[in-house]
């Protein structure tokens, strides 16, 4: 496992749960240490070091990645080329862009080195829910990972799954966190309207629990909204600025690519833009507009 950081970690300590031995780098000497000591991780001090470690006898040697997209990745895959062998296989289960999977899968494949893209889903509830993983690749090299993805898994029977060839597995979970993004903004929607209707003065803790029982709109996204707004409903210690990853800005310039329509996906992360704009220009320049065609009066900025 290159990367040990919260989910390459907890996927570490999963793996050895389930009785899998497992070669951990991470450029942090620290957290392969306190990983090691932890879990009995063979603790390797480079990429070079921890491929030496995976020498047996007539199996591939098998290398899972997870480190941040684009140049990380890049490297990690560059050095690998280098060092592996025919018929090993490396495991992409970062949040790549899958044409960046699918290049790298023919570079590799010209060393006959196999290459499977891993859509990771669970975040820091993986180590004890399981992740959902959805895996792109050739069927004989899917098949020979798949101890490790039945655990990994939730199950050895669910969570997990072969959805298509290099690239499938990336694709469908950026597709995956476009949906993710429509369903927050729905739920941080609602709840703003609720919130605001003085009249009712509405228990949004209460609401949130009530909805996860029995509910249409139930899902484990709304069991963590409620255990949120157990501890803190107005939430003024959290400023209104949503980051985007990667992921969502994909998803919609594969909409414009492929003309399929996506408003909801769409405006949701248009709406994580707009949180992130401390400057307001935009505001700004439709008061002055207002101002110039009605003259309607317009606030003075704050010092």
């Amino acid at each position: 496992m290159i990367g040990l950081g919260k989910m390459g970690g907890n996927m570490v300590r999963r793996l050895r749960q389930g009785g899998i031995e497992v070669v951990g780098f991470d450029a942090d000497e620290g957290v392969r240490s306190t990983l090691a000591d932890e879990t009995g991780m063979i603790n390797a001090p480079t990429i070079s070091g921890a491929i030496k470690k995976l020498e047996a006898p007539d199996t591939p040697k098998i290398v899972w990645i997870m480190v941040p997209s684009g140049n990380p990745t890049e490297k990690v895959v560059k050095e690998l080329e280098r060092r592996l062998s025919h018929g090993d296989i490396v495991v992409d289960g970062g949040n790549s862009h899958y044409q960046d999977s699918q290049r790298r899968r023919a570079i590799l494949a010209q060393s006959g080195i196999g290459f499977i893209d891993v859509g990771t889903s669970g975040g820091v509830w993986g180590l004890k829910n399981g992740y959902c993983m959805m895996a792109g690749g050739e069927k004989h090299n899917i098949q020979t990972i798949e101890p490790i993805l039945k655990v990994l898994a939730p199950a050895p029977d669910r969570g997990w799954a072969h959805v298509g060839p290099v690239g499938s597995g990336h694709f469908v979970k950026m597709i995956h966190n476009g949906i993710e993004y429509g369903l927050m903004q729905a739920y941080a929607e609602g709840f703003a309207l609720m919130r605001s209707k003085d009249e009712f003065a509405l228990d949004l803790a209460k609401i949130s629990e009530l909805w996860r029982h029995g509910s249409v709109i139930q899902s484990w996204l709304l069991d963590l909204t409620a255990g949120a707004l157990a501890k803190d409903q107005k939430l003024k210690s959290v400023a209104p600025f949503v980051p985007d990853s990667g992921e969502g800005r994909w998803t919609v310039m594969e909409t414009i690519e492929q003309g399929v329509p996506a408003p909801v996906i769409s405006l949701a992360l248009q709406m994580r833009f707009a949180s992130q704009d401390g400057e307001g220009y935009t505001n700004r320049m439709l008061s002055v507009m207002r101002n110039a065609f009605g003259g309607h009066s317009m606030q003075d900025a704050k010092e």
